[in-house]
């Protein structure tokens, strides 16, 4: 028995027919298709050295920030991977040699304020660090003495 070619387009196929609600969608004969996860659901997923930088960051913070939450209310903490071509730094910048680490820019009062902001770089940061623990160390340190000359107080005092 021979069909039109209108008639083979319009008629759904053997896969489409049985996918429904009593079916469940199959691969194809080459394997492909649906598949079901590709992390089992218990496993966590890999995680990316930016995203791990970020939490060393945000659990340095938080633990200041409960501690002093009135002085740093209004303070922005930020991560940038590198820092910005210049051939002169000022002050505000926390420095490893010549290779800047951090940087502190204090708020600007007035019409446009702007609150102060804490700038660590990930990448010098991280390549001055030996292991995790090593940067989780590292990051608390420079966070402790950039917030320490935010305050205008001795570093050992947050510590």
């Amino acid at each position: 028995m021979t069909t039109s070619p209108e008639r083979r387009r319009s008629e759904p196929s053997r896969a489409a027919r049985k996918a429904g609600p009593g079916h469940p969608a199959r691969r194809d004969r080459h394997g492909r298709g649906l598949r079901g996860r590709l992390v089992p659901a218990t496993v966590p997923l890999a995680r990316t050295k930016a995203e791990i930088f970020d939490d060393l960051v945000l659990d340095t913070v938080e633990g200041l920030e409960r501690r002093y939450a009135k002085e740093l209310a209004g303070v922005e903490f930020a991560v940038e991977d590198v820092p910005p071509d210049l051939n002169v730094y000022d002050s505000d910048v926390l420095e490893d040699g010549e290779v800047p680490l951090a940087r502190l820019l204090p708020g600007r009062p007035g019409r446009q304020e702007l609150p102060p902001r804490i700038v660590l770089y990930r990448r010098p940061l991280e390549f001055r660090a030996m292991d995790r623990e090593d940067l989780a160390d590292l990051v608390h340190d420079v966070i402790i003495e950039q917030v320490a000359n935010l305050l205008g107080v001795d570093p050992d005092e947050l510590s």
